[in-house]
Formats: C-alpha cells, sequence, structure tokens
C-alpha cells in the first residue's frame, strides 16, 4: 500500500486515543499525520511511533492534502467538519452516528460489506455493538437465511468514554473506602438521574424512545438492516451497561429459515475474518470481557 496522509479530528479523546494506538500497532502506512482538536486542546503533544506531534485546531484548511481523515470528536463535529473534508478530497472514516442512517452514506463493517468502500466521500463506522454482532453473523448468513435476531450486550463503560471509565474507577474507590459512590455520568449526561456502576448493571443505554427501546437499541436494530441490506429482518436487542473498563459482550439468539447444524455453526466462525471461537465448557473455555 502506497503511503497516505491521514489526519485524526478528536486526537484526544478516549476514542481518539484508541485510534491512534491502533495506527502504531498495525504499523499503518501514513506519509503525514495531523491531529487535530478543539481550539482549547490545540497545542498539546502527542506521541505517536515515538514520534511527538503537536496538536492543531480544527480549521477550513486542515484537511488539504489529506487522503484519509478519522472523525472522533462527536457527531456535531462531524456534521459540521466532514463535508469540508470531503471537498478537499479526503475519504471520511466517521465514528459517530451523524451520518449511519443516510441512504447515500454506506454503513461498513470491512469483513462483511467492504464492497460498499468508497474511493472519496464518507464512510460510517457502525455503533459498537452492531461491529460485534455483523461479524459474528455474516459467516452464518452465507450458511441459511436468517429470520429473526435476539440480541442482549453486556457493555463496558469504555462506550461512555473516558468519562464513564474514571468515574468507575472513582467508584470503586469510594466504596472499598466506605464513602458514597457519587454518580454524574451513567447512564446517559443528560438524564434526570444517574445512578452508580459499580458493583451495578443499568439497563439503559442512551435515551429511551417512546416505544421503550433505547437510541442504542434502535441503533443496533435499524444498522444490522442497513449492513446486511435487510430492511425487514426481524431484530429486537435490549442493552445493558456493566462495570466493566473495557470490552463489550453479547448474547444472539439467531432463527434460520433452514437447518444447520451446531457444529456448522463452530466452523464457519473459525474460518470468519476477525473472529476467535472460545468454546470448550468442559475445560472452562469461553469468551469473557477480561
Amino acid at each position: 500500500m502506497s503511503k497516505l496522509n491521514v489526519a485524526v479530528l478528536g486526537a484526544t479523546g478516549a476514542v481518539g486515543q484508541e485510534l491512534l494506538a491502533l495506527l502504531d500497532e498495525r504499523d499503518f502506512p501514513w506519509a503525514n499525520l495531523k491531529l487535530l482538536a478543539s481550539p482549547r486542546s490545540a497545542g498539546r503533544r502527542v506521541t505517536v511511533k515515538q514520534k511527538e506531534f503537536v496538536l492543531e485546531a480544527v480549521s477550513e484548511s486542515s484537511f488539504d492534502n489529506i487522503d484519509v481523515a478519522f472523525f472522533c470528536a462527536g457527531g456535531a463535529i462531524s456534521e459540521q467538519w466532514a463535508p469540508t473534508a470531503v471537498r478537499a478530497g479526503a475519504l471520511v472514516i466517521d465514528n459517530t452516528s451523524a451520518f449511519r442512517m443516510l441512504p447515500e452514506v454506506p454503513l461498513v463493517v470491512p469483513e462483511v460489506n467492504g464492497h460498499r468502500i468508497p474511493q472519496q466521500g464518507i464512510i460510517a463506522n457502525p455503533n459498537c455493538s452492531t461491529i460485534i454482532l455483523a461479524l459474528a453473523l455474516k459467516p452464518l448468513t452465507e450458511a441459511a437465511p436468517i429470520r429473526r435476531i435476539v440480541v442482549s450486550t453486556y457493555q463496558a463503560v469504555s462506550g461512555a468514554g473516558a468519562k464513564g471509565m474514571t468515574e468507575l474507577e472513582a467508584q470503586v474507590k469510594a466504596f472499598s473506602e466506605g464513602k458514597t459512590m457519587e454518580a454524574s455520568v451513567l447512564p446517559v449526561a443528560s438524564a434526570a438521574k444517574h445512578y452508580p456502576i459499580a458493583f451495578n448493571a443499568i439497563p439503559q443505554i442512551d435515551v429511551f424512545a417512546e416505544d421503550g427501546y433505547t437510541k442504542e437499541e434502535w441503533k443496533m436494530i435499524q444498522e444490522t438492516r442497513k449492513i446486511f441490506e435487510m430492511p425487514e429482518l426481524a431484530v429486537t436487542a435490549t442493552t445493558v451497561r456493566l462495570p466493566i473498563f473495557r470490552s463489550h459482550s453479547e448474547s444472539v439468539n439467531i432463527e434460520f429459515t433452514d437447518s444447520i447444524s451446531v457444529d456448522d455453526v463452530r466452523r464457519r466462525l473459525s474460518a470468519a475474518s476477525g473472529v476467535i471461537v472460545l468454546d470448550n465448557p468442559a475445560e472452562q473455555d469461553y469468551p469473557m470481557p477480561l
């Protein structure tokens, strides 16, 4: 692969920091790397691949000569700056929900529908829980058509960003010291009530809609249908936040139109890109977030 000029908008946030770590770990072939953030973060220094970068305030000229721009700074920022990056000729990979359900914007999990990746424009990155689900579903859709999906998630506080992880740590410390566990982040910062996540399970991720589903649950339903181009697929989701720092988990019940054996499921999942099968109950071998 030829080297690319890369920009990361939101480089100081939890997602941006994780992205930079992955670019380093995977030895991503950049020619130049530009780290962008809000004006209040401009001037801070970040080290990537043992090289120090100075954060720049995002502006109209930030995306000149950029090939790929990763957006990790929130939906409103993406809506404001993604069109600017596209006009400058960049391919925008957006990690927010701003563009996911627009018909003209591909919603892509590369191992599932990578054929939809354009050369220029915007790629929407699905919700984190939708990605996990889609990776496991893809090899099974090739075995038999899927009729119905019931998914329950057990999601880490990293999904609420750095503030969620900091609050969990503070609550565990407070509990161990016999102090009151203060809560201001979960289930969602804008909620009227907040609950401690330490030693707890909160069955609300994002805000509730009038039908009783949360926004997170609707994301999983609608995004799964879009990724697999199955608008009538029966999907229901229940999303729960657990006191885990990182790594989401899911329980998925799938109903097929045709018969498929458990051995065939294991075989297909074992051969799938991005999937590792841990399934040996006799040896207590099963997936865990830790």
